[in-house]
């Protein structure tokens, strides 16, 4: 099975300085996975999602997705590839004194003439793509509210909800849990794992726990310096991977390896409101 995002050899070299974020990266990813990216801050994480849908422009080396060269792609077919890839952000990204609804609309931008989208105006179906996809996060009371007036779980419930509207093949999250506590965490990658296994969309996540990427990923990737440090199930982390990737000093538990999970928040189903 031909894989749906292919990177091969990837450099991302930011100037001045110099830095080499990702330094000549080959990966597959296939269809159905929940790939968790984990490695100390700086080591290439945010950068290699954000090449994927051509957010940042890789120095060098190629992404295609489903067979499509991404870095070469401008113009309408970018915008084309972009629709089929969601994005959830760490800081939420959200249009603060806007409404949630206003918010999670907007993730049909890509599909709206350029007339309805100077006009501000929606059509029928979105409008109840937009109502579907709050319920099935769990938030439509607080459709029309101010985004900035919910806490930080239910802004990224909102950020999750956005980038559905887009009806994704691919969901890339950037660390969407790194300015969560712990029990929310858990409730908005619950989200994340089952619209994995619900609706078949493909799940690259970054994180800094390895107690969360255990839990819900179905293949791990370390990078370090930029390059491929491990590739493979979770539980194959053992203390002797971990030091190689986090380095002899790193302390397990403030990384988050084997520490205890707190209890969940309770988690509506994902499924529309009827």
């Amino acid at each position: 099975m031909a894989p749906l995002v292919s990177v091969r050899d990837l450099v991302k070299i930011y100037p001045p300085s110099g830095t080499r974020a990702l330094d000549g990266i080959s990966l597959d990813f296939q269809k159905g996975e929940f790939i968790v990216l984990i490695g100390l801050s700086g080591s290439g994480k945010s950068t290699l999602l954000r090449c994927i849908n051509r957010l940042v422009d890789p120095t060098s080396g190629t992404v295609t997705f489903d067979g499509i060269d991404v870095t070469r792609a401008s113009g309408a077919e970018l915008r084309h590839i972009r629709r089929r890839i969601g994005m959830i952000f760490q800081q939420f990204n959200l249009v603060k004194r806007s409404s949630v609804f206003t918010n999670v609309l907007s993730g049909r931008l890509g599909y709206r003439s350029t007339w309805r989208t100077i006009a501000g105006r929606a059509t029928a179906a979105d409008v109840g793509l937009a109502f579907e996809n709050l319920g099935r996060v769990g938030i439509v009371e607080k459709a029309f509210g101010r985004a900035d007036a919910l806490s930080g779980g239910q802004q990224q419930r909102v950020g999750i909800a956005r980038a559905l509207m887009q009806r994704p093949e691919l969901m890339l999250a950037d660390e969407p849990v790194a300015s969560l506590d712990p029990a929310t965490s858990h409730s908005v990658m619950k989200y994340l794992e089952e619209i994995n296994k619900k609706d078949g969309i493909t799940v690259i996540c970054s994180l800094h726990f390895l107690s969360l990427a255990r839990r819900y990923g179905t293949r791990v990737i370390a990078l370090k310096a930029g390059k491929v440090a491990f590739d493979g199930k979770p539980a194959q982390i053992d203390e002797l991977r971990f030091k190689e990737i986090y380095g002899e000093d790193a302390v397990e538990v403030e990384i988050g390896l084997g520490a205890p999970e707190p209890a969940a928040a309770p988690i509506e189903p994902l499924e529309p409101d009827h």
